[in-house]
Order: C-alpha cells, then structure tokens, then sequence
C-alpha cells in the first residue's frame, strides 16, 4: 500500500508552488482516478506526466530568478561598498591558484593612477579573491598596494608572443606615465616567458621567449645569472631544439616568479595580510591605449 504523501514548495514572498502533486500521482497509481475524477483513462497518464513536468519548469525558473535577482543586489551592494569596510580576502595561496599568467609590477602606492594610465574600462570595486578565481572576469584587477607596489594582473595584459610590438609600446607607454614599471609572463604548457624592467619609458631589460627569441634588449643583469637564467641572442635556437627537446626553457619558465620576487613582488608568496582588508579595481583594457 502506497502511504498518502502532500507535497509543496514555499518560496519567500511567492507562496506554496507545486502543491500536492506526489499526493495527486499516489492517488493515481492506487485507484486509477485523479482528484475524485472515476474511471482511469488512457490519457490521464500523459495528462499527469505534462502536469509534473510543467510543474518542475515553473519551480526551476522561479528558484533560478530569485538566486539571480540576491546575486545582483549583493553585488550592486559590494561594489558602492567603500574600501576600508571590505573583509580581508584569501591571496595566491599554494594549492589554490598557481599566479597570473601575465602580470605587472608598479612602483606605485596608488591605484587610482595607475587606473588612470592603463585607461581602464568599465571600473568596480574588487576582491583579491574574486580576481584570482575567476580568471577570464574581471579582464584585468590592479591591487591594493603590497610594500610600495601595485600588481596588475589579468587576461588583456598583452601578450609578447603574440605581438612584442604592441607589448612594447604599451609597457614604454605606461612606464613614461608611472615610472618604475616591470612585465613577467609565464606558460608553463609551451614554455614561454619574459621579464621586463624600465624605468622612465626606458627599456633597462626585457628578455621575451615564444618559440624564438621575440626580445633580448639591454644587458643581462646579476639576478639572471645568480638565478642561471638562459638567455639567446635573436635567431638562436637551444640545442636539441629540431629533435623536440627544449632543455632549460622549462627552468626559465619556473624560475620568472623568483625573479619578480628579487625586483619587486612574486604574487605566488602573497598572504591575505598583506592586504589591510582592502580591495583593488576591476574593469577592462582600453584597447587604443598605447596601441
């Protein structure tokens, strides 16, 4: 024997949606009739079986609504949120996120300015947090000031493997604007890297790997070498590179965070409480920037 069974779902400010429709199928498969209606009929399964399923769909489009409409309030809500009323927000821990890609150092305690430089599109307020999970929204976070330092990070940061002379004037561009300025890029899946410093809209060092050297300017400093860094001139391939093997490109590739962390930051070590509880700026790349 079937037990009798009443269900429903209430929802906040919506009321009881769905009701009693277990109660309406136990009744069905015990007697044949549907609410009081005699004698079973071919048609009343399929009638029941649409009911139950129109059912979940105006259910699922009202649950799915309101988890939209709470997300968008507290967003709207974080975002006129001030910067001293933020929580402390977790930072590259390791495990959780292995760092940027592409990244920025600035000697800079300002985020403002260097918003103002880059030209940044469509700025909000952001957690550290949300800017290091979600690695495709926002298209670039500028940090909160870390030791005199600003970190800029994000997926519209140009790319010298793709084109080192957009890469070069964006980074003299913005360095002529903000002075002291630095530029690391890392794939670990095909090994490419770069390290640049300038200082002024000068080019003190830039060295940029991308399945041949893209750019070898200015001498190689103390750091590279005390790091054992390889470097190659223009038009120069490792050895062993036409048998597929690419001795000491991986080492270069692994070792770009410990560079950055002898000229300025390395955003793997960071730790929430580098960060007093404020948050940076959010947005995207104004494309004629530099360009």
């Amino acid at each position: 024997m079937f037990a009798r069974v009443s269900f429903g779902l209430q929802i906040p400010g919506v009321g009881l949606v769905y009701p009693n429709m277990i109660s309406l199928l136990v009744q069905f498969a015990q007697t044949g009739v549907v609410g009081g209606r005699p004698p079973y009929r071919p048609d009343d399964l399929t009638a029941v079986a649409l009911l139950a399923f129109l059912g979940t769909v105006v259910v699922t489009g009202i649950v799915v609504a309101l988890l939209v409409m709470r997300y968008l309030r507290l967003r709207h809500a974080a975002e006129l949120r001030p910067f001293g009323e933020r929580e402390v927000e977790p930072g590259f821990l390791p495990g959780f996120f292995d760092g940027p890609c592409r990244w920025l150092a600035i000697r800079t305690a300002s985020p403002d300015l260097v918003e103002t430089a880059i030209g940044l599109r469509h700025p909000r307020r952001c957690s550290w947090a949300e800017a290091v999970t979600t690695p495709f929204e926002p298209r670039l976070f500028i940090s909160p000031p870390v030791n005199g330092w600003i970190l800029v990070f994000g997926v519209d940061l140009p790319d010298p493997g793709e084109d080192v002379d957009a890469c070069f004037r964006f980074l003299t561009g913005l360095s002529r604007e903000l002075g002291i300025v630095q530029f690391y890029c890392v794939n670990r899946v095909v090994n490419h890297h770069a390290w640049v410093r300038l200082a002024g809209g000068e080019v003190l060092r830039a060295y940029a790997w991308a399945d041949e050297v893209q750019w070898n300017q200015g001498e190689v400093t103390a750091d590279e070498r005390a790091l054992r860094l390889r470097v190659l001139d223009y038009g120069e391939r490792p050895v062993g590179w036409e048998q597929g093997e690419q001795p000491f490109l991986g080492d270069n590739t692994d070792r770009v965070a410990r560079l950055a962390a002898r000229w300025s930051l390395d955003p793997t070590t960071l730790n929430p409480r580098q960060f007093d509880g404020r948050v940076g700026i959010a947005g995207a790349l104004g494309h004629s920037k530099f360009h």
